[in-house]
């Protein structure tokens, strides 16, 4: 405001619609660059897999009286990823998820469940059960299978009250393979 006139002052610069729009660009070209530049000289992008201590959750669901169905060893170059021990209900469930050489997941799912829920749930939505397998393992000889539009394949049992579902991307020989090692 002007002291002497009382009125409005203009504004020094004129603001305008495609002024805000041309600034926009500008500062959305800067992110971009600064992303692409950030990624060209980075090198410490670390994809190894960590591994975790599967064996220790087998322990304590022994304890607590549980019997797990688990692989008796991982294969040479796999590693397992992910543990989901939950055994402090009336509802508990196990979970094991490995990667094999090759980068493909295999995992294990245990419930009181029924196989088709499992197999809905971590296989797809939409799994199309299909023929039985005979696959010898300590756990049982005929697993139910299952796979879905995205190549993605299961084997599961009922073991009483609970059921048991191995799933994943690997190849049905790498799963069928690790079928075989397993026990309770």
């Amino acid at each position: 405001m002007d002291p002497v006139s009382g009125q409005e002052r203009p504004s020094r610069y004129t603001r305008s619609f495609s002024g805000m729009i041309g600034a926009l660009i500008v500062t959305v070209l800067f992110v971009l660059a600064f992303v692409a530049w950030r990624g060209l000289f980075r090198t410490d992008v670390d994809n190894t897999p960590v591994a975790v201590d599967w064996q220790e959750s087998v322990e304590l669901a022994e304890q607590v009286g549980l019997q797990v169905v688990h692989p008796r060893e991982l294969p040479a170059g796999w590693t397992a990823t992910s543990v989901d021990p939950y055994f402090g209900s009336d509802d508990p469930r196990w979970g094991l998820g490995v990667l094999t050489e090759d980068g493909d997941f295999i995992g294990i799912r245990q419930e009181d469940s029924s196989a088709d829920d499992l197999a809905e749930r971590y296989v797809d939505e939409k799994a199309e059960a299909g023929e039985d397998a005979t696959v010898p393992s300590e756990v049982t000889d005929t697993w139910q299978t299952y796979s879905d539009d995205g190549g993605d394949h299961g084997y599961a049992t009922e073991l009483g009250d609970e059921a048991v579902l191995v799933y994943g991307s690997a190849p049905v020989e790498d799963i069928e393979a690790y079928l075989g090692l397993l026990t309770r």
